[in-house]
């Protein structure tokens, strides 16, 4: 049977899911970020697909997501995300440090996913954080820098104005720097990484995993660990296929 516990760890909700039986055991771990406006329990699927196969799988929610909504409204939100990101890789040590703590991880198998914004936070965790193992990132973008450029054109286009002059709005792009995953390959350490991304998505570029990919492979000696998924006339929505190809990446390489 799998166990679903509502946990708090430090202010953190957290959703932990584990074979019920192995609940006290160490077992691999794998954190799964939800995406913007998201929040933890919409993953489940992914959680129960991977506690079946004997993982354990922690769904935080993000700052200003899920219980931890503060009712901002739709532009405040978006005003905050890069902050999320930012909190997101702040929290993902209090997570593995609460796992080891309580013996919970075995042989610091610790793996990453995430959905849009949880992708994007995956990419970036990839350059802090030597010890998660393995990752798989869906509708992410890579390239933190380019993501914000795009998303303060998308912002200017709808004929939004921003509270912030030029001068700011690149000082903040410039902050991502270093957690900027095309910008610090030689981080990867030929870990296993997977992405899938629909080529029709309106929200994350289609082209920054597409182009990743091919300038992050020839980084790995073993190209096998590292893949990228394209789902032909996908949106910027999560397919089933794509769940089953995380599970299977974890499976493989957790």
């Amino acid at each position: 049977m799998i166990k679903i516990k509502d946990e708090m760890i430090q202010d953190i909700p957290v959703l932990h899911v584990v074979n019920d039986a192995d609940q006290h055991s160490p077992l691999p771990v794998v954190t799964y970020i939800h995406g913007f406006t998201s929040a933890k329990e919409n993953n489940l699927p992914f959680a129960y697909l991977l506690a079946k196969k004997g993982y354990r799988v922690l769904l935080p929610d993000c700052l200003e997501h899920g219980e931890r909504a503060s009712g901002k409204t739709p532009f405040e939100m978006e005003l905050e995300f890069w902050n999320v990101v930012k909190q997101n890789l702040k929290e993902m040590t209090i997570l593995k440090n609460d796992m080891e703590k309580r013996g919970l991880i075995k042989d610091q198998r610790f793996g990453l996913a995430g959905t849009s914004m949880g992708g994007i936070t995956t990419s970036s965790a990839l350059t802090q954080f030597s010890w998660i193992k393995a990752a798989a990132v869906l509708m992410g973008s890579p390239k933190t820098m380019e993501m914000a450029q795009y998303t303060i054109n998308q912002v200017e286009k709808n004929g939004t104005n921003l509270p912030f002059s030029e001068v700011e709005l690149q000082k903040q792009i410039q902050s991502l720097e270093p957690i900027d995953l095309s910008q610090h390959m030689d981080k990867l350490n030929n870990r296993p990484l997977l992405f899938w991304h629909g080529d029709q998505d309106p929200t994350v570029p289609f082209k920054h995993s597409e182009s990743f990919y091919h300038q992050a492979l020839e980084q790995y000696q073993d190209k096998e660990r590292l893949h990228f998924i394209p789902e032909k006339n996908r949106g910027h929505k999560v397919s089933r296929a794509a769940i089953l190809a995380a599970v299977n990446w974890f499976e493989k390489y957790l």
